[in-house]
């Protein structure tokens, strides 16, 4: 055994060569698809020995700590993309127009694991460019209701907050909880959002908005709770302990275009989203989705 493991590594080590040599572009694209099978797997494994613990424990999802929550939150999501090529590669023969399919379309087809380092920074753009196309109309929809919010100060407070949004300005997290009645019933509750917002939503929170309404209200608030009880965790682990890929990672996750985007800014900013993540209670949390657009909008550095 000894001997055929010692030969197969020599013949492996050979052909990665004569591949590097003789089909670089072609090395390049097996490499990475190699060492992206590879944290695939490492993610499964990892995902599995959680998933075995909250079991043995009666442990919930919202009781792990940050790390195993986000690692499943992720995998899930990387998981229903791979399960969409496996079904694409039932039928006969299909699997090789699939490898097509992945060559021409990695952003849509294929999770990050399987990126080029340069993709990886293209294709964050792309995405956030398609969610700040949302941006103006969420704000839009925000001045609409002024005249339905029944609180006169509420009312104002609501009118300055849309006055600096559309001059530029940053708002402080207290301009923003000053409005969290606002959110917590008419007309900017959850329950009470009309489709036309809960698209626009949607397509800042980089969910698929082509759903009918009562499966988008459905999405929406799942995905908003995730994110809280994610932010819940973070907040007893603290922002400090997070490596600089994790910071990167979560505020993207959160709205902000953070690729371009120093470390401690980006620590900063993460902060100010957990002050105000961390005092809404769950009946309030269609604050916490609009504040994907509220707190990145006009952020330094996040107008690329």
């Amino acid at each position: 055994i000894s001997y055929v493991v010692t030969k197969t590594k020599v013949i492996n080590g050979k052909y990665h060569r004569f591949l590097g040599r003789h089909f670089p572009r072609f090395y390049v694209l097996y490499t990475i698809f190699m060492k992206g099978l590879q944290m695939l797997w490492a993610d499964a494994k990892k995902a599995r020995r959680i998933k075995t613990n909250m079991w043995k424990h009666n442990i919930k999802f919202h009781q792990l700590p940050y790390r195993e929550m986000e690692h499943l939150r992720q995998f899930r999501r990387d998981v229903t993309k791979c399960l969409f090529l496996g079904i694409l590669s039932i039928p006969p023969f299909a699997n090789y127009l699939v490898f097509l399919l992945m060559y021409l379309f990695p952003r849509q087809l294929l999770i990050q694991h399987f990126w080029t380092p340069k993709q990886q920074i293209d294709f964050l753009d792309i995405y956030h460019a398609l969610r700040k196309q949302s941006h103006p109309e969420i704000l839009c929809y925000l001045e609409k209701v002024v005249p339905l919010i029944s609180d006169a100060g509420l009312q104002w407070h609501m009118t300055e907050l849309c006055t600096k949004m559309q001059r530029g300005t940053h708002p402080a997290v207290h301009d923003i909880l000053a409005l969290r009645e606002c959110f917590a019933n008419h007309p900017l509750g959850i329950d009470q959002l009309r489709a036309l917002q809960m698209k626009a939503l949607c397509r800042a929170m980089l969910l698929t908005p082509y759903l009918p309404s009562v499966l988008l209200r459905h999405r929406l608030k799942t995905h908003t709770t995730v994110i809280h009880q994610l932010d819940k965790a973070l907040a007893k682990l603290g922002v400090g302990q997070l490596t600089a890929q994790e910071v990167k990672s979560a505020c993207y996750l959160r709205g902000l275009n953070s690729t371009h985007i120093a470390e401690e800014r980006c620590r900063t900013w993460l902060g100010e989203w957990l002050q105000i993540s961390c005092s809404l209670k769950e009946t309030e949390l269609s604050l916490l989705l609009h504040n994907v657009v509220l707190l990145s909008i006009n952020y330094v550095g996040s107008r690329r």
